[in-house]
């Protein structure tokens, strides 16, 4: 396969689960801020996709309507929604010999539909069913994708990038939501704020999941174990990473070996770790340097596979 067919596959998928991550996190700021006395961490959202310089470059404060414009339907934002759907779109026109008409169709309708989206409805009560529908647009286009994609090279690149982009936002996302809610401490022995919890678990799609898991109370441990260290768990840092290493196999060439030891080692660190050691060496900087490798993995795959100087 050309590295620049690839290059295209690759952008296609991670910009699109980067759209649907984009609305998760808005998503739970705005259940807490719903919340009497919750932090609904609209500066932390910025902060977690590294966009403050940005955002303050056209707004003076980080407050619920400036947050959701910029992060929603600002072009010039490289990481708004408008602007992740609309490089999907873009890389999929660019390979639409490559991947099947259905999913041509799928994300170039996604496109039209966030690119005519009634602003206004952001600022309503309909803005949890904007949510709804990012998820569910990233949802239809795995779906189509593994319904009518043969198992070849572009379908393998397709979710190398898929899950590349999860396991970064996830970790991202739980470093930063977990010392929202716990000031930055130990996880305390008893249960934290119910609603809190609950509002990050359903954030990832996951407070169904943990009742089957734990059937027990919310716990900071708990959770974080859940979406650290379970194989199960479909946004798992774990699964992200047993997914990458698989496809990485699959496309591997004469290159790539040092990558794929990397990203065995990273995900047999997750296969046998334990939550106990992640806390014992601090959940911050164990987070930190897992997204930092996970990086790596993603800029020597650009130098295995892909385009040289690949946008993110």
């Amino acid at each position: 396969m050309l590295s620049r067919t690839a290059d295209h596959l690759y952008w296609m998928a991670r910009y699109i689960e980067r759209a649907e991550n984009i609305a998760r996190m808005l998503d739970v700021n705005y259940r807490m801020s719903m919340v009497p006395e919750g932090d609904a961490g609209w500066g932390a959202t910025l902060s977690i996709n590294g966009l403050e310089q940005a955002f303050r470059a056209k707004h003076d404060e980080a407050t619920a309507e400036a947050v959701l414009n910029f992060m929603v339907f600002d072009g010039d934002n490289p990481s708004s929604i408008l602007s992740c759907l609309r490089m999907a779109r873009e890389n999929a026109h660019a390979v639409r010999g490559t991947i099947t008409s259905e999913m041509w169709e799928t994300t170039n309708d996604t496109w039209l539909r966030m690119r005519d989206y009634p602003r206004w409805k952001l600022a309503g009560s309909e803005i949890g069913e904007f949510f709804e529908w990012v998820k569910f647009r990233s949802h239809l286009s795995r779906g189509v994708t593994l319904g009518t994609m043969l198992r070849d090279e572009a379908f393998h690149f397709i979710r190398l990038g898929t899950f590349l982009e999860r396991a970064d936002a996830t970790a991202r996302f739980i470093d930063v939501k977990y010392h929202m809610l716990v000031d930055g401490k130990a996880p305390p022995d008893a249960a934290a704020d119910y609603y809190q919890w609950s509002a990050l678990l359903r954030s990832v799609s996951a407070f169904e999941v943990y009742r089957k898991v734990y059937r027990d109370l919310i716990t900071p441990v708990k959770v974080t174990e859940l979406l650290i260290l379970n194989e199960q768990m479909p946004r798992s840092l774990r699964t992200s990473m047993v997914e990458v290493y698989e496809n990485l196999q699959a496309v591997s060439n004469y290159r790539s070996k040092e990558t794929q030891r990397r990203a065995g080692e990273l995900q047999a660190s997750l296969k046998f770790g334990r939550i106990e050691d992640v806390f014992a060496r601090g959940l911050h900087e164990y987070l930190t340097q897992f997204i930092v490798r996970v990086n790596e993995l993603g800029n020597r795959i650009s130098n295995d596979f892909l385009v040289p100087m690949s946008a993110s």
